[in-house]
This record gives structure tokens, C-alpha cells and sequence, in this order.
């Protein structure tokens, strides 16, 4: 990792946001917990992509199916036959790598990157199985599913029949998946324990071209819509020897992490594929009627699939800066987006005594119903400023003796440390103001 993606790792840990799950027992290395921070930052950036999904669009329902499934449905989607990677293994410190992702030089000498002989490439897959029930038996296997999509996909009618959805329309779902991974990196780039962010769009067959463009070009908006830097994201077009055994077009969406471009989101056409597997394996029919015309058919579906945990990093790399202020002067700063940060004001009494601190906490009480709050009274105020700066909270009010007489506050902006005096009952309004025309500086 580069010096810039140690010092992410080492504020996430230092400031709450992640620690390695386990810590006290040496740690696991596929694992992490997310703390105060890192808890607050994933689920307001779920109800961010959560309103995007379902609010905004009239069409697109929410489902939380089960981690657990009928084993059945990973023999329908093919995950039992075919979701797995070629692994090997240094003969010598028995390190393991995935095959497609050694260098071309060690896979034409069978060497791995010390030098060691490597093991002949076998098949290993990704899925976790475990038992149901009291008792390890054959009949009782099942998998934690390695992906959320296929519960979307066996409750397509149960969704179609409850909720009277024409064509097209989507299921969203946000849950956690698990894939036993060969290899674990880039601090929660990839774990073998994530979460994910899903929509399937199911669509006429002579219209998915249209949709999946569409679909590519909405989900490039919505990083926008997070403030995330246009240059930093880019599509890779998935090739013809690249596509999965289902899709027939495939994008990534990418994000250039400071460990290099990397898969932030993928947008796929997945034609009928999983439909009609689970009504052949099921024998129930999926077919969608169309009232209009009277014609059954098996709907196409393009789906457009984030990690949630993966995307918290993305988020805290692009809102990472090093910033100089001035001579022997410089702070470090999230500019999270105001609707995703932690927190969303920070507030401090410029000094403990002569009730500035009492009517300090008198206003943070005040704004708690409309944002998340933070008090401090400790230090000095500019290193008070700094500390959330940090953690990217983007408003500061500070109580001053001008408060007292006046009943007005400084508000402070994080990215630009613009400071302006307002009303105390004009504050929250205020605020909200700030976060709707919010551009990043």
C-alpha cells in the first residue's frame, strides 16, 4: 500500500472508524468492525444510495430476503458448479494466490513472487458452507450466499403479485454476502465478510439495451451526487473473453484508489438468465404477464451491483487531504458529503465559564433533533476545529460572548473555514440551506 493508503488506515483506526475485528486476539485479517465513526459513515451512506434507489424512482421496491437459502438456488444460479477461482500455493512458506492474479512471468515459470516452486493450479470455491439444524449431515448443508441478488430473483412473483409493479421496475436490496477469498487486501477493499448494494431492473426483452444505458449513465450521476472527484472515476467495459457466463454486456464502474484503479460497482445485462433457471430448477413459472397485450414472457434484467463496504473507502480516499494552511500550519480533512458525514456540526462554548458552556449545550440540544451533534469544550478552539476537520464534519458553531448579548453564533464551514455570524433561532435553517446547495470545495 502507498504512504497515502497507510495514513487512511491509520486515521480510520486512530479516529473509530475501523478497527480489525478481533484485535485483542491478534486480529483476523478478513474481517473488520466498523466503530462509532465507521457505523454512522456506512449507514448514512445505505439511506443515501437507499433514497436514490427507492425514493426517487416511483418504480424500484425495496426486500430484505435471508442470508440463508434453499441450497437449491446456488445450483440455479450456478454458483455450485462454477463460482470459484484457480488457486496455488508457494511449496515452501504455503502462501496462497489466485492464479489469474500472479504476474504473467510467474505463471509461465510456476514461481511465486519469492521464487519458490509453486503448487499445480486447482479449483477452489468461494462459497462458505455450513449446516442447518442441530446435526452436521449431507441433508442439512447449506451456503451463506455469496451474493444478495438471487434472493431478489426467487421472489420476483411474490414482488410482482403484492406490490402490482408493470414493467419495467426494480427490487433493491442492501445486505451482507460472503465469498471465502483466497486473498484479502487493501485494508476492506476486499473481505471475506461485506456488504452490498443491489438493484435488479426487470425489463421488456426488446428494451434492454436502452435500460442498460440508462442505468449506466444514473449510477455514474449518483457518484457525482456524492461529491466524489469526476476524474477519479472512469468505466471498464467488460470483454468478450471477460464477460460471466450470464451477462451479455458488463461495466465497472472504477475508482482510482491510491493502490490504483479499482472495480467500485458493476452495471450488467443479464438477459433472462437467472429467471429462467430458477423456474426450470423450481418448476414455477416466472414468466411476467403483460396485462396490455396478454403475452407471458421471462423478463430481461439489468443489474446494477456496489459494495457498501467497499464504497466507505472509496469515500473517506476521495475526502482525504493534506491540506496547507499557512506557514508552520496545516490540518488533515475529510470533505465528506454533509448528508454522509458522521457528524454533521460540531459545537463549542469558546471558553467553560460565564455560561457560555451552559448555553452551549442548550443550543446543541436544540440542533439534535435535526442533525447529529458533537460538544466539545476541551482545548483550545482552533485545535478543536481541527480535530473535526479530521472525522469530516463540515460544520462548526462556536458560543462567544457575542451570543450572549446578541443570540447569535459562528458558523464555520469545514472546506472552506469561511466563518459567518447567525441568528441562533435562524441556525438550523440555516445549516440545511448549506447542505442542499453543498459543493465541494
Amino acid at each position: 500500500m502507498s504512504n497515502r493508503m497507510d495514513d487512511i488506515v491509520s486515521l480510520c483506526k486512530r479516529r473509530g472508524f475501523v478497527f480489525q475485528s478481533s484485535e485483542i486476539y491478534g486480529g483476523l485479517s478478513s474481517a473488520w468492525d466498523y466503530g462509532p465513526l465507521g457505523v454512522e459513515l456506512k449507514n448514512r451512506l445505505q439511506r443515501f444510495w437507499w433514497r436514490e434507489m427507492t425514493q426517487l424512482n416511483d418504480n424500484i421496491v425495496g426486500l430484505d430476503a435471508a442470508i440463508m437459502m434453499h441450497p437449491r438456488v446456488w445450483e440455479a444460479s450456478g454458483h455450485v458448479e462454477s463460482f470459484a477461482d484457480l488457486l496455488v500455493e508457494d511449496t515452501v512458506t504455503n502462501e496462497r494466490f489466485r492464479w489469474d492474479h500472479l504476474p504473467e512471468e510467474n505463471r509461465r515459470t510456476m514461481t511465486s513472487p519469492a521464487g519458490n516452486p509453486l503448487s499445480e493450479p486447482r479449483q477452489f470455491n468461494l462459497m462458505f458452507k455450513t449446516y442447518l439444524g442441530p446435526v452436521a449431515e449431507s441433508g442439512s448443508e447449506v451456503y451463506l450466499r455469496p451474493e444478495t441478488a438471487q434472493g431478489i430473483y426467487v421472489n420476483f412473483k411474490n414482488v410482482v403479485q403484492t406490490s402490482r409493479l408493470k414493467l419495467p421496475f426494480g427490487i433493491a436490496q442492501v445486505g451482507k454476502a460472503f465469498r471465502n477469498e483466497i486473498v484479502t487486501k487493501n485494508f476492506i477493499f476486499r473481505t471475506c465478510e461485506f456488504e452490498q448494494l443491489e438493484m435488479q431492473y426487470f425489463v421488456h426483452p426488446s428494451e434492454d439495451n436502452k435500460w442498460f444505458e440508462y442505468w449506466k449513465d444514473q449510477r455514474m450521476e449518483y457518484y457525482h451526487k456524492l461529491g466524489i472527484r469526476p476524474d477519479r472515476l472512469r468505466f471498464e467495459e467488460h470483454g468478450p473473453d471477460e464477460l460471466a457466463h450470464y451477462a451479455k454486456a458488463a461495466f465497472d464502474i472504477q475508482y482510482e484508489f491510491p493502490f490504483g484503479w479499482q472495480e467500485l460497482e458493476g452495471v450488467h445485462n443479464r438477459t433472462d438468465y437467472d429467471l429462467r433457471r430458477h423456474s426450470e430448477y423450481s418448476g414455477k413459472d416466472l414468466r411476467y404477464l403483460d396485462d396490455a397485450t396478454g403475452d407471458r414472457f421471462i423478463p430481461y434484467i439489468v443489474e446494477t451491483s456496489a459494495g457498501l463496504t467497499r464504497s466507505v473507502l472509496m469515500v473517506i480516499a476521495d475526502a482525504y487531504e493534506e491540506e496547507e494552511i499557512a506557514e508552520n500550519d496545516s490540518r488533515v480533512v475529510l470533505r465528506l458529503h454533509p448528508e454522509i458525514a458522521p457528524i454533521t456540526v460540531g459545537v463549542f462554548p469558546l471558553v467553560k465559564k460565564d455560561g457560555l458552556a451552559e448555553r452551549a449545550r442548550e443550543i446543541e440540544r436544540e440542533l439534535r433533533d435535526d442533525f447529529t451533534t458533537f460538544y466539545d469544550q476541551s482545548g483550545a478552539i482552533g485545535r478543536r476545529y481541527r480535530r473535526q476537520d479530521e472525522i469530516g464534519t463540515p460544520f462548526g458553531v462556536t458560543i462567544d460572548y457575542e451570543t450572549m448579548e446578541e443570540n447569535t453564533v459562528t458558523l464555520r464551514m469545514r472546506d472552506s473555514m469561511e466563518q459567518v455570524r447567525v441568528p441562533v433561532p435562524e441556525l438550523a435553517e440555516r445549516i440545511r440551506r448549506e447542505i442542499k446547495n453543498y459543493k465541494r470545495v
